[in-house]
């Protein structure tokens, strides 16, 4: 956290307040990690005493987390990434339900940026789209990377006669396998090549197609961001059994 420019770090209670209380509000998932280990949550209450969050999905990890120390928490929209630390977590009811309280933190990073974070799609299994041009021809490619902001592609193909940077299109669908079927609007905003050295030394040459979403709500905007902080965490558990 500390690589981050002090421009954006927010250290009035009442700004750290706001930023909170909007994450409430928009139900924006958060990660909480510390010591290798993670999971995803909300926001129940932010007030100027606390904060209270709702317990992950696994009790193993409900449970570990109570002995973390240095828990980070971090969350992603549209807009911003927001990042801060606390000492630790304690076990409260709240409304009647179990539920984890921290204190409110004195200072969170809330960075406003263009570019979203990316996280690489997997070679296997791949993910597959499909997308119509305007005179209702269908291509295909697969994903590249994914962002809240927007992905990349590739073609396994030569690209449609016709398809050019600006286009838009309506409902492309996106096909995440186990995840489920997501369909967005989107614009094509630039047209690359990608180009790999093969085990025979040959270069190959692939359309790279890179889109921006548009008009994605905020139902949309969740369910990005749990297939995102689910694929960075199985890119993670992939590079620890490498290691």
């Amino acid at each position: 956290m500390s690589n981050y420019s002090e421009q954006f770090l927010k250290q009035n209670p009442l700004a750290v307040l706001g930023v909170l209380r909007d994450l409430q509000k928009g139900d924006v998932p958060v990660r909480i990690s510390w010591s290798g280990h993670q999971f995803i949550s909300k926001i129940l209450e932010a007030t100027p005493e606390r904060l209270v969050i709702d317990l992950g999905s696994q009790d193993y990890e409900n449970r570990a987390v109570l002995r973390g120390q240095n828990i980070s928490v971090l969350a992603e929209t549209m807009g911003a990434k927001v990042e801060f630390v606390v000492p630790q977590v304690e076990q409260i009811h709240y409304l009647n339900l179990p539920a984890f309280m921290m204190p409110l933190p004195d200072s969170l990073w809330f960075i406003q940026r263009r570019e979203y974070f990316r996280i690489s799609a997997p070679l296997h299994p791949s993910y597959f789209c499909k997308a119509k041009m305007p005179d209702k021809r269908e291509f295909r490619f697969r994903l590249f990377d994914l962002s809240l902001g927007g992905m990349g592609a590739l073609m396994d193909t030569a690209r449609p006669e016709g398809l050019v940077e600006g286009m838009r299109f309506s409902q492309i669908e996106l096909d995440m396998a186990g995840w489920g079927r997501f369909y967005f609007d989107a614009q094509l905003i630039a047209i690359s090549e990608r180009k790999i050295v093969d085990s025979k030394n040959e270069t190959i040459t692939t359309p790279r197609l890179s889109f921006r979403f548009l008009n994605v709500g905020p139902g949309a905007e969740r369910e990005l961001q749990r297939i995102i902080f689910s694929l960075e965490r199985e890119a993670r558990e992939r590079a620890n059994k490498v290691l």
